[in-house]
């Protein structure tokens, strides 16, 4: 029988990718953990998402946030093991985001106001997802301030990441009120 608790972690220290322990209160742990609830969050959106093409962009994003989780967690002196795209985050992937959300502002633009989520199920839990982003890239600024060595490509894939779900957000949400900006 497989079991799924190893104890290693009792000591308050968990597992780097390619090895090595750090602590569970470590800024980057924190990081890469809101980048685990960001994937269990679109999870929640996949799962009522009424839209096919959205729910396979979601269950994509789904993937390419492993990516980004699996760069951070990587120990440093064994980046090298890292693959493009499968462990470590690549410029491509980043640009693939940009294009999305031009492409998704084009079809809808955004416009000046402000918006309460919770138009939609699935709108309110991809805005869930969008602050859930936010806080892991703010900590893993706060990490890299540190002196932890972060990628520039997984610190802008989270960047335009919560981009994005701000505007899947508005797809989702559909023609709902919204309050005016006050611009």
């Amino acid at each position: 029988m497989t079991r799924i608790y190893t104890k290693t972690g009792d000591d308050g220290t968990t597992g780097l990718f390619f090895g090595g322990r750090v602590s569970k209160g470590d800024l980057l742990v924190d990081g890469y953990g809101d980048v685990d609830e960001t994937v269990a969050l679109l999870g929640v959106a996949r799962a009522g998402c009424p839209d096919e093409e959205h729910a396979d962009l979601l269950l994509r994003l789904q993937r390419e946030l492993f990516v980004v989780g699996a760069d951070l967690a990587t120990n440093p002196e064994r980046r090298r093991r890292l693959r493009d795209g499968v462990s470590r985050v690549t410029p491509e992937m980043v640009a693939g985001l940009e294009e999305l959300i031009d492409q998704l502002v084009a079809e809808r633009p955004l416009r000046p106001v402000f918006v309460v989520p919770g138009a939609t199920p699935t709108g309110a839990a991809i805005d869930h997802a969008r602050t859930v982003v936010r806080r892991a890239e703010r900590h893993v600024v706060a990490a890299r301030q540190a002196g932890h060595p972060v990628s520039e490509e997984a610190l802008t894939y989270l960047n335009r990441v919560s981009d994005l779900l701000f505007v899947l957000a508005r797809h989702a949400a559909g023609e709902v009120e919204e309050l005016p900006s006050h611009e």
